[in-house]
This record gives C-alpha cells, structure tokens and sequence, in this order.
C-alpha cells in the first residue's frame, strides 16, 4: 500500500519519503530487462530519465499517479518538516552525480509536492529541462512564485500533461 525511499532533503539530509506504491515489487529488475532488450526505451530513459510505457507500473499504480494521488502520504512529511507544499521534487542519493553544479542550489531549499517541473509537462519533459526548472525555483524562489504553483498545479492534474 504504502512504499516509502530514502530521498534527500534540504542540505542533503536524508529522509524516508512516503508514498503509495505504484510500481511492481521487482521494478528494478522489470527496468534492466526492458533497457537491456529496447533501444528505444534505453534512448528515452536516457534523455528523460522516465518512460511512457513503463512495465514497473501497476494498473492501480497508473490510475494513481496520472491522478497524482500517489503524492498524498507526503502531505505526512510536509507536517513532519522534512518537505514543503512547493519545491524541488526530493532526489535519491544515485541522483546527486547527475544534477552536477546545479545540486548545492536545489539542496538549498525544502523539497515540495509540487513546483515548477510540475506545472510545466511533468515526464514529458527532458530530464535536462526538469533540473533547470528545479535549480530555477532554488534561485529565484518567492512568496508569490508558491502562490503560482499552487494556483497552476490543479489545472496540471486536470490536464494531466505528462502525468505518467
């Protein structure tokens, strides 16, 4: 029901993220095979860092997250401290190497449940585009910047752009 993963949060300080399972129990292993068996699959994993027809998703998993009701259990870790309502998404540790000068900026601030990546196409993003989108909301973060996202990230849901 419940999957919860060592994420980083502010300054890099680990923290169990809580969320409701999406994905097969042997999801890494389903990942391998495909990558190793589809060019086409390990060509979009390596520009997006995501897959549109991912084989690691459940059918209940997929109605969940094109919903984006599989981020409600972080509202727990919004009222533990550990995340922000908007902010950059939390990463995994495996993450840190990739996002290169641009992770000091995103550890900066709090992770959220929503923010820019979000309300700007989600997984139809590049995985480039969505770390300019995180670092951008690092540096230039405001009052009215959260109001923004908070106000956009419903009519996101309903569009579902990229919710997959």
């Amino acid at each position: 029901m419940f999957f919860c993963q060592t994420r980083l949060g502010r300054f890099g300080q680990p923290f169990r993220v809580i969320k409701f399972r999406t994905m097969a129990v042997d999801a890494d292993a389903r990942l391998a095979a495909l990558l190793d068996a589809s060019p086409d699959a390990r060509l979009e994993w390596s520009v997006k860092r995501k897959l549109t027809r991912d084989p690691r998703i459940t059918h209940a998993g997929g109605l969940l997250r094109r919903s984006s009701l599989d981020e409600l259990p972080q509202l727990i870790n919004v009222l533990r401290g550990e995340m922000s309502l908007v902010g950059p998404r939390p990463i995994v540790a495996d993450e840190a190497a990739r996002l290169g000068c641009r992770l000091g900026g995103i550890l900066s601030v709090k992770p959220g449940i929503t923010g820019l990546w979000q309300i700007n196409g989600r997984n139809d993003v590049t995985y480039f585009r969505r770390v300019a989108l995180e670092s951008v909301y690092a540096r230039h973060r405001t009052v009215l910047l959260d109001l923004y996202i908070l106000l956009m990230t419903p009519l996101a849901v309903v569009r579902a752009r990229g919710a997959y």
